[in-house]
């Protein structure tokens, strides 16, 4: 059975950085996207950024390009989100999510994953 597991959240200040990790198994994913989302109290779960697990694509929500990077480690069977300049508006649960979506598909939609990890907390506070 395909599992994801997020690990890595915390709390940290305005301005910090800090790395979340989704572990992979039960599957090759060679077809797969891997997508992070979050969500914050009171809103919609919010589209962050997607890789390919075979080839080079990756894609960012535009409010998180140039802060985020997503990366993975095909011989940990792991992707990466990286969250430089953090702000309070970061705060909430991170998740990581995949299906066999092809690049095409849209990577933004929550509903085009077919597994998710229970997800990751990450507070941004003073």
């Amino acid at each position: 059975q395909v599992q994801l597991v997020e690990s890595g959240g915390g709390l940290v200040q305005p301005g910090a950085s800090l790395r979340v990790s989704c572990a992979l198994s039960g599957g090759t994913f060679r077809s797969y996207v891997i997508g992070w989302f979050r969500q914050a109290p009171g809103k919609e779960r919010e589209f962050v950024a997607a890789i390919m697990w075979s080839g080079d694509s990756v894609s960012y929500a535009d409010s998180m390009k140039g802060r985020f990077t997503i990366s993975k480690d095909k011989a940990m069977n792991t992707v990466f989100l990286q969250m430089n300049s953090l702000k309070s508006e970061d705060t909430g649960t991170y998740y990581c999510a995949g299906g066999a979506l092809g690049w095409a598909s849209d990577r933004a939609r929550p509903r085009n994953y077919n597994y998710w990890g229970r997800g990751t907390q990450v507070t941004v506070s003073s």
